[in-house]
């Protein structure tokens, strides 16, 4: 008998989405198929899967052992969150090339299914690093006698979503800088910076929204920017390494002496990122909103003000909340406070006059709770508040109740 060949095997994923592109969460069901399309009969003694997510980070430094002598330091660490496997079909022995309890495949195309759970703990955003990275794969292995194994593996994205929606990243982030120029024994005006952004929390695609004021008190022509940065950090034994890269920038006009510049809600749009990483223990995705102002021979004059890239939108509620923080927060740059809100209705508008005479009338159920208690109480239900006011209505009462109680205190 000729047997057959596997034609392709493949790892194919049930999407959640409407993108057809495999993302999960944490307690996610991670379903799919193992796909064989072969060509003649072939015998196989196991189809086995291997699910796998993990962090990893590496890096190599050159150190000096001495005058002649160089090495190199690897620094290499590894977190794993994620470790499942399955038989899907045959059993999980495989090591041997008998002909016993194999399993005969036809020729054509056939699907396996597989699911397995996320676990529930928090896990790491997918992300590719310069020094290292978070994979989820699913490696699928197909064992035949007298054959070496054939394998194949499809990645996963998995994304731990940060919500913006909260206190914290609703929160307006603001600064102020100063600086003065030297030259030998000659001194400038100060050039001074203000910036200030709505909110901490963002996600691609938004804008953000940049108050800020720049006045040139100095000799200088100076240029005011913006750019957003993402720091990637990794640990390894101890140590730590950093990288930083521009995400986006924006460059404002030129400012001569004496002269003032006003961002009145400058835009700068934030492209397709990575989310922010801040769980991993061995790799940190961050990101920082950057307002400086480009000074030619001098060091810059930077705020920096601190971003977290999310994967939750702003709710149209926390759009509003996040507004009037704002708005109320922005005098220092003229900005005016928020429209007095609507007064709430009166009571007349809500409790009706046959409302409140209709309760007016005890009804004979109650006749044995009638009392000075009841009395008192159904008497003035439905009833309006007192007017507030800040003139006391009973100021002879009031004084005398206050000369009682210094008449009272001991005297010191």
């Amino acid at each position: 008998m000729v047997l057959g060949k596997v034609k392709s095997f493949t790892v194919s994923y049930d999407c959640l989405n409407d993108s057809n592109v495999p993302v999960f969460s944490s307690g996610d069901c991670v379903s799919g198929r193992v796909i064989i399309e072969v060509t003649g009969e072939i015998r196989v003694k196991s189809l086995k899967i291997h699910a796998k997510g993990f962090a990893k980070v590496r890096w190599t430094e050159s150190r000096n052992a001495g005058s002649n002598t160089a090495y190199t330091q690897n620094y290499t660490e590894e977190v794993e969150y994620l470790n499942h496997k399955d038989i899907l079909i045959g059993h999980e022995r495989d090591d041997d090339n008998s002909e016993e309890g194999l399993t005969t495949i036809h020729s054509g195309r056939h699907e396996y299914a597989f699911s397995l759970e996320l676990p529930q703990t928090p896990l790491a955003t997918s992300f590719e690093g310069k020094h290292g990275s978070v994979r989820y794969w699913v490696k699928a292995e197909l064992h035949r006698p007298w054959l070496l194994p054939m394998k194949t593996k499809k990645e996963f994205t998995v994304f731990e979503h940060i919500d913006i929606n909260t206190p914290l990243l609703l929160s307006p982030q603001a600064g102020t800088k100063d600086k003065t120029l030297c030259c030998w024994f000659c001194t400038s005006g100060p050039i001074s910076l203000s910036a200030k952004i709505e909110r901490k929390g963002y996600t691609p695609g938004e804008s953000i929204q940049i108050f800020a004021e720049i006045e040139n008190c100095s000799s200088r022509m100076v240029v005011p920017k913006a750019a957003i940065y993402q720091t990637q950090t990794f640990y390894a034994k101890g140590k730590m390494k950093d990288v930083k890269q521009l995400v986006a920038n924006l460059r404002g006009e030129s400012l001569s002496s004496g002269k003032t510049e006003t961002w009145n809600g400058k835009m700068l749009k934030i492209p397709p990122v990575s989310p922010s990483i801040l769980d991993c223990s061995i790799i940190r995705v961050e990101y920082s909103l950057m307002v400086y102002v480009d000074i030619p021979g001098a060091i810059n004059l930077s705020l920096n003000l601190p971003l977290v890239i999310g994967t939750i939108p702003l709710h149209p509620f926390g759009s509003r909340t996040s507004s009037v923080s704002s708005q109320c927060s922005m005098s220092w740059l003229g900005m005016g406070l928020p429209e007095r809100p609507e007064a709430p209705p009166s009571y007349a508008e809500i409790v009706t006059e046959e409302q409140r005479q209709s309760c007016l009338d005890v009804p004979a159920a109650r006749e044995e709770l009638d009392g000075p208690l009841f009395a008192y109480i159904h008497e003035f239900r439905f009833q309006p508040p007192p007017l507030y006011s800040e003139i006391d209505p009973n100021p002879d009462h009031a004084s005398r109740t206050d000369e009682r109680r210094l008449d009272a205190c001991p005297s010191r």
